[in-house]
Order: structure tokens, then C-alpha cells, then sequence
């Protein structure tokens, strides 16, 4: 199961992602970013990470992707939270 909503407020744009973080779904989440990303209108974009059940390299690397173009990330679970910070050490370290 894989699952992209959008959630709209005054103040935010929340792209809920649910289900399994790999390929071909990595490219959705590119795509769905992009789209989100247009029309802000001055509010925040956000990712939520939190109903992720599984993430594979690809997954990763996609959100790496997103993260070096500026996407913020939202998340509950410790080991997405280790993702996320190993991620954000990368795109520091420029590696």
C-alpha cells in the first residue's frame, strides 16, 4: 500500500505519506513534491513521514533529494527520525 494526501491550511501545505517509501513510489513523491512546492502563497511546505512503514535505499535517497531542494519533514517514529539525521549530516557534509 502506498498512499500521497495533501493537506491544506492557511499556514501549511502537508504532504501525508503512507506505505511503503520505495521504487516506483519514490517517484511519485518527487512529483507530488514538485506540484505542492508550486502556489505556496507563502506557507510552509511540510513532508509527514509519520504513517512511512518501510523505507529502502531508494526512499532514501529521494528524500535526500528533496532535502538538498529545501523540503521541512515531519516524522513520529525513531527510526525515521534516525533517517532523517543521517540524511541532513549528508546534505551538510555535502557528500
Amino acid at each position: 500500500m502506498f498512499r500521497i494526501s495533501t493537506i491544506e491550511t492557511q499556514s501549511q501545505r502537508r504532504l501525508v505519506v503512507e506505505g511503503k517509501l520505495v521504487s516506483p513510489w519514490t517517484a511519485e513523491v518527487e512529483t507530488a513534491f514538485k506540484t505542492a512546492a508550486e502556489h505556496l502563497e507563502g506557507r510552509k511546505l511540510v513532508i509527514d513521514l509519520t504513517n512511512v512503514t518501510v523505507i529502502n535505499r531508494d526512499g532514501e535517497n529521494t528524500l535526500f533529494k528533496l532535502m538538498r531542494d529545501g523540503a521541512r519533514f515531519s516524522c513520529g517514529g525513531v527510526l525515521m527520525k534516525h533517517v532523517l539525521k543521517q540524511l541532513a549530516r549528508r546534505c551538510r557534509g555535502g557528500v
